[in-house]
């Protein structure tokens, strides 16, 4: 009996940061993913873009956009958050921000992803690793730069929200991988992990970030894998970052999600598929051994291609 409903072989699905996003460089994505049945997550920005931050791009107080992410929340896709907008927020203007997604969207997000260089990114940096060896194998690589810098989880900071994420936020994201099925490396996804109180559950993802990454993890050996394995795929991505340029989609990714989409697999957003992983799981919090092996994947993994 599959794990997945109706019958499913594989699940599949993707979280979309927000980064440069605008009407123009995503909508044909996502008209794309509406009309092959794919349902995904999108996440937002709730407050105006800093225009002096390196990474902006449109928000919910864009009303064009916000159409759009209405359009988009009414055909089944998930809206998510990616911190409340591009550049720091203090505890103030994240609260702010939750009354904004509530206003335009009508209820509050369920999942996050923290953003680039935001103070308030909560156990972000060094602090999102656990293992001693690894967190200092991250420290050294980065030259000790991020030690103590995110504040998200600091109850003293005045970029403190670990107590909003708590009450609002389900799932957070964590780890990303050069893997497409993620059982393979983290199996007990989604997962609790009791040294970080303030997130209620992590989740991992594989790597896509850029359209040609995007199509590598997804070439078809890969998708055969995932089918034949029946694993779970979330693809970390940013659907602004060369899917859509000039009038025309990414060929090779348009080939790719065609193919991907006439295959048996369930195409529902992050929040609802780790829904149905937590639904029938007995076990929440992580072991200690499965997190090392994932953070020493994770920590090698970006070593080697020279990146943090």
């Amino acid at each position: 009996m599959s794990r997945f409903p109706e019958n499913k072989r594989f699940a599949f699905t993707v979280f979309d940061d927000t980064d440069y996003s605008t009407i123009e460089n995503t909508e044909p994505v996502y008209r794309l993913l509406e009309n092959l049945g794919l349902r995904t997550t999108k996440s937002v920005w709730c407050l105006p873009s800093a225009s002096s931050v390196r990474i902006g791009g449109s928000t919910l107080q864009d009303k064009p956009y916000l159409d759009f992410v209405r359009w988009l929340q009414a055909e089944g896709f998930e809206i998510g958050l990616h911190n409340v907008q591009n550049h720091d927020a203090t505890r103030q203007t994240i609260e702010q921000g939750f009354e904004q997604f509530h206003a335009f969207l009508g209820r509050l997000p369920r999942i996050h992803c923290n953003h680039s260089m935001n103070r308030e990114n909560i156990y972000w940096g060094p602090k999102r690793l656990e293992m001693r060896t690894i967190r200092l194998g991250y420290n050294l690589a980065t030259r000790f730069a991020r030690n103590r810098y995110f504040e998200g989880h600091v109850e003293n900071s005045p970029y403190f929200w670990g107590d909003i994420c708590k009450e609002r936020i389900m799932y957070v994201r964590n780890l990303i991988f050069d893997e497409i099925n993620l059982d393979c490396v983290n199996p007990t996804m989604p997962y609790h992990n009791p040294a970080k109180p303030f997130v209620n559950f992590w989740f991992s993802s594989s790597e896509g970030g850029t359209v040609e990454s995007f199509c590598k993890m997804l070439r078809e050996e890969n998708q055969d894998r995932l089918e034949a394995e029946g694993g779970v795929c979330i693809m970390y991505t940013h659907f602004a970052n060369g899917f859509f340029t000039g009038d025309a989609l990414h060929k090779e990714f348009e080939r790719l999600m065609r193919r991907l989409a006439k295959m048996n697999g369930w195409f529902v957003p992050v929040g609802p598929l780790l829904d149905h992983l937590r639904k029938n799981r007995e076990v929440s919090n992580i072991s200690q051994k499965e997190l090392a092996r994932m953070e020493r994947y994770w920590l090698l993994s970006k070593l080697h291609k020279g990146t943090s």
